[in-house]
């Protein structure tokens, strides 16, 4: 991608009224490249055939829920999505970061922050300096291994695939969100040390800390339970009670 203006924008939502209004909007900020859908199955339609850069997508459709699309989404792609939902609830926002979104708004919303954190995705997913200038394009972690091109968690015969003889499921090749891999690469870049929750949000979100609590909570989570063999007791993401994270070394 040469430039964020020339990103393909999915905008899903059922309201027409509201549909034509972001659109206008991001026209006039420069997007062309918008396309629409207006309910689950017009939307999972539009994936079959291409996909978009980024998701806009609301949670309350008329054959569906947006929560459950991002799901299914996910299980094929790790495209930056953001929820635009009326739904202001805590449990709301949670359960969408939860699930892998990069953000979440809700309505009403001013014109000018939709532009603001739609451009902030894409530079941070498409543009990041991190992602041209780091060298390593894997992360070994026992018996699993991350890929940083194609944005997966990788299985392989190791221990997992042994305790999985008795009886436990085999991990599939898992899909990792845009900001799984900003964590997982600054974390990676420091190895072995202390990674501060400060330092994490300025590589993830380029803010300070708060108002981020929650939400890189919910986002290490996901991450053990796609890297650990046993999320609960994580062995390779490890929590520094009160200052932040680090990724040890074999």
């Amino acid at each position: 991608m040469k430039h964020i203006y020339e990103s393909t924008l999915l905008l899903v939502d059922d309201n027409r009224e509201l549909r034509e209004m972001v659109v206008g909007i991001l026209h006039r900020e420069g997007f062309s490249n918008i396309d629409t859908a207006s309910c689950v199955r017009e939307a999972e339609g539009y994936f079959r055939h291409r996909e978009p850069d980024m998701i806009i997508l609301d949670i309350n459709l008329p054959d569906g829920d947006g929560f459950s699309l991002m799901q299914k989404i996910r299980t094929v792609s790790n495209v930056p999505v953001l929820f635009l939902s009326a739904r202001d609830e805590d449990s709301d926002r949670l359960l969408g970061l939860g699930l892998g979104a990069d953000d979440y708004m809700v309505k009403p919303f001013l014109p000018k922050e939709l532009t603001l954190r739609i451009s902030a995705i894409l530079k941070r997913t498409y543009l990041s300096p991190n992602r041209e200038s780091c060298q390593e394009e894997k992360l070994d972690l026992g018996p699993c291994s991350v890929d940083f091109k194609s944005g997966t968690v990788r299985w392989g015969q190791g221990r997992w695939r042994e305790s999985a003889q008795g009886g436990g499921e085999s991990k599939p090749e898992i899909p990792l969100t845009a900001k799984e891999l900003l964590i997982l690469r600054k974390l990676s870049e420091n190895r072995g040390n202390i990674v501060t929750f400060d330092q994490l949000c300025q590589a993830v979100w380029e803010d300070n800390y708060f108002g981020y609590e929650n939400t890189i909570m919910v986002h290490i989570r996901r991450l053990r339970e796609k890297i650990e063999e046993n999320p609960s007791k994580p062995k390779y993401l490890l929590t520094v009670r009160g200052l932040g994270y680090k990724l040890v070394k074999e």
